[in-house]
């Protein structure tokens, strides 16, 4: 069993299973072999003489979501630019499914690339290209596919996100936050990837479409076994669907758990997510979903004939 400690960094992490501590979550899990996917030991980062990482290291497990968080200027984007291979730290190792990224050619960057999907913050589609042909353009580009064939897997990808045919005709311009976001993430997800690495997804959503990404990234892993990994500053994002959460500041990460476990530590740069108003709230809803979930299962246990 890997240990996520055993990058030796020195900052307080938690030793639990993905999911063990998630209120709701399936507690058999913690039984489940582990595998490491991404290992980030000691990678240091400077603009200059800015210092952006000093010897930040964590791990993440295969179908984990974890979950990157911060204040601005932190280094979370830098961070992930990193592991996906457009840009180099300055020193310490990133091993991404089982590959020092260092250490890679070309060839090899372009294969690892294809085995997972970027959601960028921003969509980062073609505004030229109809959404379907956004989509599509990861198989067209890696893959020898036929042209009608492209369009059936593109049209999938866009139900596998909640998207209609009919959005597969329209072109980024048309489409509202919500469908821009799950456009991108049916894109991320065209050439099946085992991972996915999602900037910000919930972003400048109104509450009902930032709910519907919640639900969407929860799915992804539970029916397809993704890992994800993720940027975000949403709180009920992270209460919900977050298995573990790394903690960056001050170039460091400062600690690394459940949501749960991170609410009890004392260190200030990790407090402030949980002691303000908007912490507090995202806290009594995350409270208020496990409550009411429980009250379903013990009415449909209580309804069974004996």
């Amino acid at each position: 069993m890997v240990n996520p400690n055993a990058s030796g960094n020195s900052t307080a992490q938690a030793s639990i299973s993905p999911c063990d501590d998630r209120e709701g979550s399936d507690t058999t899990s913690s039984t489940k072999a582990r595998e490491t996917v991404i290992e980030v030991d000691k990678v240091s980062t400077h603009f200059g003489s800015h210092v952006v990482h000093s010897d930040v290291s964590f791990e993440v497990d295969r179908a984990e979501i974890f979950a990157l968080i911060g204040g601005s200027g932190s280094g979370k984007s830098t961070l992930l630019r990193e592991i996906i291979l457009l840009q180099r730290p300055d020193s310490g190792s990133i091993r991404v499914l089982g590959s020092e990224l260092s250490n890679l050619g070309e060839e090899d960057a372009l294969a690892l690339r294809q085995r997972w999907g970027v959601m960028f913050q921003h969509g980062g589609l073609f505004g030229a290209l109809t959404i379907k042909e956004n989509v599509g353009l990861p198989l067209r580009e890696h893959t020898q596919l036929g042209e009608n064939l492209i369009d059936e897997l593109a049209s999938a990808k866009l139900a596998m996100t909640g998207l209609t045919a009919e959005v597969g005709t329209q072109y980024p311009s048309e489409l509202s936050g919500g469908m821009m976001k799950r456009a991108s993430l049916a894109r991320a997800l065209a050439l099946d990837p085992e991972m996915l690495f999602l900037d910000e997804p919930t972003a400048g959503l109104d509450p009902v479409s930032a709910e519907g990404v919640d639900d969407l990234v929860l799915k992804l892993r539970d029916i397809f076994g993704l890992t994800i990994f993720m940027i975000t500053h949403d709180l009920d994002l992270l209460w919900q669907v977050a298995d573990r959460v790394a903690v960056l500041s001050d170039g460091k990460v400062q600690g690394v758990g459940s949501m749960t476990e991170l609410s009890r530590m004392d260190k200030p740069s990790v407090r402030q997510f949980f002691d303000g108003s908007r912490g507090r709230a995202a806290r009594e809803q995350d409270l208020r979903l496990v409550g009411s979930a429980a009250t379903h299962v013990h009415r449909s246990t209580s309804s069974k004939p004996k």
